[in-house]
């Protein structure tokens, strides 16, 4: 089904950056009346109302399909992957059409998928992922991301929970997935991204082979409010929750939204380092780049290698990078005068606040600054630092557009510039398009996520005069290592299994590479007491680390007596961050 080529040395690549961008000012006027960002300025300025039906792969993907065989958009790629090993993959957005129906043929005629149906999608930067959503919308299928990190465990959870009747992954996980599998009465089809076989499972691509038997698909009707896509996300208690965004909270949103933080064109190209699992990669590697017609750029990058990374914008022509703020951390370690970058003009953080000692380290040794983006993977992306804005260290930029975003106090109440507060963005009388649909079998968690006409992150900051927004930390317990977030409950629920703990409490802890590391308080049994610390510390690490996913393992651990708590027995874990943190 996918073909990849051996990639070869272009001598001629920035000549043929050069030419895309004066080939984009010629076109600039045609497209500005033809392109599909352009074709919903009514809407934006209110003259429209939003239609009632809506599918990212007809509406937008389909139409980029058409403007690049009429010759109106720059011969630049809509996918660009390579894997750093001479292997390459490119697609026209035409290419991109042509094999997504026939994926959408293998899910919905071989396996029997239909619309409203929910898949699990655990693969990682490959472009099968790519090929697998842009499917799924076409069939009006479901989709559920997760990080290839994911343990049995983790996997057995999101199949119960979610009711999946499909799960795609590699041989890699295929272990995993068949471990747990028994206990999984609604899963009915696996299919197996790989060379090989399996008992039990489907080939990707044979039976996308398979699909050249069947005619054209034809993208199924939706409205703009039906499910299309379902992240889990950790919250401080419990299991992670099931958070549901529509056709047009993720698709829709960003053809209303103006150029609010990408600021891309058909001839630009960006490159998202971040997780398949993550929300960001959805937005920054899928939705938004896509509506502007630009190039998405992929890195199979197993490990985040910073000497890789460097080359690799030295040698290919990415204009803008996207990144957690560790990517960066590990990327000023370097000697930045010995790369040249070949067209890199916007770097962008998000996940977690930037240190402004390291965006300042990175100015002065490329010339670029770093523009912040703040967001939740309920409402996307909240805040950022826009093109051509003032920067000021520290500061997440300005509210982003479609969203009234306001600091207040636990009343729902406004609260003045410069005074501390939580996040808020608001959702009454009319909740805005990019909001989450509802945490699924949760009414709950979704009616405690407002207070009177705001929905709240749970995230403290002030907002200035201007505008800006400064984050001072989060009101829950939330860890956020490295743009992972990691409720700090599953952790716990890991580590109470192994026979040497009596009781935890697990923290975030300051760390100069990720920001934050997950840090395990470990009252230990009394038969435990006399064994050697470093020796047990590994024990425990290594037990979370096949427990749950190992990205979530404690890298600090510290043995007490007991733990502080309430009168009411509930552990203090703001005491014990605050003592992490220097705050006591």
């Amino acid at each position: 089904m996918i073909t990849r080529k051996k990639l070869r040395h272009r001598k001629s690549f920035a000549a043929w950056s050069v030419l895309c961008h004066v080939l984009f000012s010629l076109l600039q006027k045609k497209l500005l009346s033809s392109d599909v960002y352009s074709q919903y300025e009514s809407i934006r300025q209110g003259k429209q109302e939003i239609p009632k039906y809506f599918n990212f792969a007809s509406d937008v993907l389909d139409k980029w399909s058409e403007i690049e065989k009429a010759g109106k958009r720059p011969s630049n790629p809509a996918f660009w992957w390579i894997n750093g090993k001479g292997e390459e993959v490119k697609w026209s957005f035409e290419e991109l059409g042509f094999l997504s129906r026939k994926v959408a043929n293998v899910l919905t005629k071989e396996c029997g998928l239909k619309k409203g149906d929910r898949l699990i999608l655990i693969l990682p930067r490959i472009p099968e992922w790519w090929l697998v959503k842009v499917a799924c919308m076409r069939a009006g299928i479901v989709i559920i991301p997760g990080t290839s990190q994911l343990s049995a465990k983790d996997i057995l959870y999101r199949l119960q929970a979610s009711k999946a009747t499909c799960i795609i992954t590699t041989d890699k996980l295929a272990p995993a997935v068949d471990s747990v599998v028994s206990q999984c009465q609604f899963l009915k089809t696996k299919l197996m991204v790989s060379k090989g076989s399996r008992e039990g499972w489907l080939n990707f691509t044979e039976h996308g082979d398979k699909a050249d038997l069947f005619p054209d698909h034809s993208c199924i009707k939706t409205r703009i409010q039906d499910p299309m896509i379902i992240f889990f996300t950790s919250g401080t208690t419990g299991s992670p929750k099931m958070t549901q965004h529509s056709q047009g909270s993720l698709g829709f949103r960003p053809l209303l939204s103006e150029r609010y933080w990408l600021d891309l064109t058909p001839s630009g190209m960006i490159w998202n380092t971040a997780d398949t699992g993550w929300i960001l990669t959805s937005i920054a590697s899928f939705f938004d780049p896509w509506v502007f017609g630009s190039c998405i750029f992929i890195h199979n990058l197993p490990q985040t290698d910073s000497a890789v990374i460097l080359n690799t914008l030295c040698r290919f022509p990415v204009d803008a990078l996207v990144g957690a703020p560790t990517l960066f951390r590990m990327l000023v370690q370097n000697d930045l005068s010995k790369y040249k970058f070949m067209n890199l003009k916007c770097c962008m953080s998000g996940g977690e606040p930037l240190n402004p000692e390291v965006m300042e380290k990175w100015k002065s040794q490329t010339g670029l600054d770093i523009h912040e983006v703040y967001g939740q993977t309920e409402v996307g992306i909240i805040c950022s630092v826009f093109k051509g804005m003032k920067i000021k260290p520290g500061s997440m930029g300005k509210a982003a557009p479609l969203y009234d975003v306001q600091i207040i106090d636990k009343n729902a109440n406004i609260l003045p510039p410069g005074q501390q507060g939580e996040i808020a963005v608001r959702s009454k009388p009319i909740r805005p398009l990019g909001f989450f649909s509802e945490y699924l079998d949760n009414p709950k968690k979704t009616a405690e996520s407002e207070r009177g006409d705001f929905y709240v992150t749970g995230d403290k900051a002030t907002m200035d005069e201007e505008g800006y927004f400064q984050f001072i930390g989060r009101d829950d317990d939330i860890i956020i290592s490295s743009g992972y977030r990691i409720g700090p409950f599953e952790v716990e629920s890991a580590l109470i299994e192994h026979p040497a703990v009596v009781e935890t409490a697990v923290v975030s802890s300051p760390d100069p590479l990720r920001g934050e590391v997950v840090k395990a308080f470990v009252v230990l049994s009394p038969t435990f007491l006399s064994t050697d610390p470093t020796s047990l510390i590994r024990d425990l690490q290594d037990h979370v680390k096949k427990t749950t996913a190992p990205y979530k393992y404690p890298r600090k651990v510290e043995f007490v007596k007991e733990l502080p708590k309430t009168v009411t027995g509930k552990i203090k874990r703001n005491e014990l961050r605050d003592k992490e943190w220097g705050r006591l």
